[in-house]
């Protein structure tokens, strides 16, 4: 028997075969111009946030960080996770159990007698083949995963954070413009009734005027709620119940500064996005769990080790002892359990590689649209701001012929309510550009 358990031994792979990383869809360079001009080591930044140059973002961050409940419970499983390699090692150290017993019997018209016993046990499953080891290396890579996990879930709280707060910015200076566009269209109201009085205009405008303001006015109090409803998710974000968080009023144009995309990304540098390196982390672990399957069908050797003692009297119990060890060999001939176990193992590990080709899939997709989005609002900005300086040029030249009385005061408000319109769209613009800048950030893993 002994010699078929050799020839087993010596016909199995005891490592299985070696870990290859898991191929995916590779990418040389992103569509946007320029790809591939500067390094990955060029484009690294934990603190890119900073680069918006804005003291209460750099605030909010920091205090999400700290206190953000989904961060906790990602810590909380990196910690479980590292706890559980002590126990998955556990299984390969010896066991010692040590026990006392005593007993008394007393019969009528014998006596009493009395007996003393200790008892101690080890027993030990040697590690011949590795398979505790790749139980070990299977846990650590899971390890590695719970810290990508965090890694991933800090990435994606952090940019949340800032859209957000870039939101409740444009939302503030959106509140002052509407303001003002209001005001404006309530003079023109005025100045409609007072020409429909004259006979100079129909009922008609007048009644349109009013229901422009009432438009408006929904308008303000659509934007107010907004305002509210991002302050409560970024206070959720902050760890703080929905509510208790009073955000200074602010604005868009004036406290955050955009950022230069630098004009070439290189596509390795996707590689370090935490939600990637998770996943190629779970696929090791797959891969040690299917090798710890493997070799639990080759034989296992055990040493099983007794001793105790057993005296009459508690005095002489320590006098002697006996002693025992006995080796023993388990052989799998037919244990569908553990046939079962590599096959689930198996198929897990096709599992983790195709969800590792997915991420990675998804993440190029991630890039692309941060790139294209980003490039779109930055060439939208430039007209838009082209029709922002030709509209406040019509607005003086309006104003000037206001003074000279070739046109009416109605005309002045008209033009002025054009040019406040534009302006929260230049507005907007920007949110989009700061918003689309954190996303790419984002998909890219964290800073350049």
């Amino acid at each position: 028997m002994m010699a078929g358990v050799l020839l087993c031994v010596s016909c199995t792979s005891l490592e299985g075969t070696e870990y290859e990383k898991t191929s995916a869809p590779e990418k040389k360079g992103w569509s946007a111009e320029g790809a591939g001009k500067i390094s990955a080591r060029q484009t690294a930044n934990p603190n890119w946030w900073k680069s918006f140059r804005n003291a209460q973002l750099n605030n909010l961050i920091e205090r999400a960080v700290s206190d953000n409940i989904d961060l906790k419970v990602l810590v909380a499983r990196t910690n479980t996770a590292e706890a559980a390699i002590g126990q998955v090692r556990a299984a390969s150290l010896p066991s010692l159990r040590a026990g006392a017993g005593a007993s008394f019997d007393s019969s009528t018209g014998v006596g009493s007698s009395s007996q003393f016993n200790t008892a101690t046990s080890l027993s030990w499953e040697l590690d011949l083949w590795g398979k505790a080891k790749k139980g070990v290396e299977a846990q650590q890579a899971e390890v590695r995963a719970t810290q990508a996990d965090w890694r991933a879930g800090y990435l994606s709280l952090v940019s949340d954070v800032a859209i957000t707060y870039f939101q409740i910015l444009q939302f503030d200076e959106q509140t002052k413009q509407q303001e003002k566009v209001l005001g404006d269209s309530q003079r023109i109201l005025k100045t409609l009734e007072s020409m429909q009085q004259e006979g100079v205009i129909e009922n008609t405008r007048v009644l349109q005027q009013r229901a422009e303001i009432n438009q408006q006015s929904k308008d303000l109090l659509e934007i107010k709620r907004l305002r509210a409803i991002a302050e409560n998710s970024l206070a959720t974000l902050l760890g703080t119940p929905a509510g208790n968080l009073r955000i200074p009023p602010g604005t868009l144009t004036q406290d955050v500064t955009i950022i230069d995309v630098p004009a070439g990304l290189p596509s390795d540098l996707l590689m370090r996005r935490p939600d990637i390196v998770a996943a190629e982390y779970r696929v090791l672990r797959a891969y040690n769990l299917t090798a710890e399957a493997k070799l639990a069908r080759l034989p296992s050797f055990g040493l099983t080790g007794r001793a105790g003692s057993a005296s009459f009297k508690l005095s002489d119990l320590l006098k002697s002892f006996t002693v025992g060890i006995l080796p023993s060999l388990d052989i799998p001939i037919f244990d569908p359990a553990v046939n079962t176990r590599l096959k689930v193992s198996e198929a897990e590990t096709k599992v983790a590689r195709e969800e590792y080709r997915s991420v990675v899939i998804k993440a190029y997709q991630d890039v692309e649209n941060a790139l294209v989005n980003l490039e779109s609002h930055k060439q939208q900005r430039k007209e838009l701001l082209a029709q922002l300086a030709e509209l406040r040029s019509v607005a003086g030249t309006v104003n000037e012929q206001l003074r000279e009385g070739m046109v009416s005061q109605l005309e002045v408000f008209e033009s002025g309510r054009s040019l406040l319109a534009t302006e929260m769209a230049v507005l907007e613009n920007k949110q989009l550009i700061l918003s689309d800048t954190v996303r790419l950030y984002k998909a890219l893993g964290g800073g350049w």
